[in-house]
């Protein structure tokens, strides 16, 4: 692992076995890149490298535009998004990368959470990513799923992968309770595009068993052969 730090972002680099496999971004609320790394080379997985970056402000760095608080004691969201993507684009990935071996075939995205809407949502900005993981995403946030149908990705993404808690929809929160069902329609939407697609609903809620989904997710495009 190789580590290094840009304006106050974390940045772990977890190198590939071999020269010019994929790379996945992976942004992360804590740290977990290191166990979601470990595990996937444990279960034999497709070799590949991972970039995990932590120590965001989720609530600005992930979201797209400006939402109010979805819960009382919450921050509201402020859509620092584009400028984040300008960061790991022109500055994180380039350092990121000199540590790799070789040039990654593909690259995609991933992340948990407001992070797994913030990678749906970055290939519509960047055609760098081909392949994304949003990951219990938070794709219940408001104007989003209208965002999508009205606008086109950069570049056609190959795979695209997403998932849920089965319970997560289950709440009286005006925001949150439309998550499985925006999940499940641009599921249908980007596969009716000709993407290679799927959706898993998971046991447990929003906060169950979140290293192992992610990694479920990043395997998952790691295998498609598109």
């Amino acid at each position: 692992m190789i580590s290094f730090t840009i304006e106050q972002k974390r940045i772990d680099v977890f190198p590939g076995a071999r020269p010019n496999t994929p790379a996945i971004y992976l942004n992360t609320y804590g740290q977990e890149g290191k166990q979601v790394f470990q595990y996937m080379r444990e279960t034999g997985c497709p070799d590949f490298s991972l970039v995990a970056v932590s120590n965001l402000e989720w609530e600005h760095d992930m979201a797209p535009w400006d939402i109010p608080p979805i819960r009382g004691k919450d921050a509201p969201c402020t859509g620092g998004a584009d400028g984040y993507l300008k960061l790991l684009l022109n500055q994180i990935l380039p350092k990121a990368e000199k540590a790799l071996p070789g040039i990654p075939s593909w690259r995609g995205i991933a992340g948990y959470s407001l992070a797994g809407l913030f990678a749906v949502y970055s290939i519509y900005q960047t055609d760098v990513f081909s392949r994304t993981a949003s990951i219990s995403g938070s794709l219940w946030f408001p104007g989003i799923k209208e965002y999508i149908v009205s606008h086109m990705p950069q570049k056609k993404p190959a795979c695209m992968y997403f998932s849920l808690g089965d319970r997560e929809c289950h709440t009286r929160n005006k925001f949150l309770k439309c998550v499985q069902q925006n999940t499940e329609a641009l599921e249908s939407f980007y596969r009716q595009q000709g993407i290679d697609t799927i959706f898993r609903l998971n046991p447990g809620n929003h906060f169950r068993d979140g290293v192992l989904r992610t990694a479920a997710g990043l395997q998952w495009i790691l295998e498609q052969r598109t």
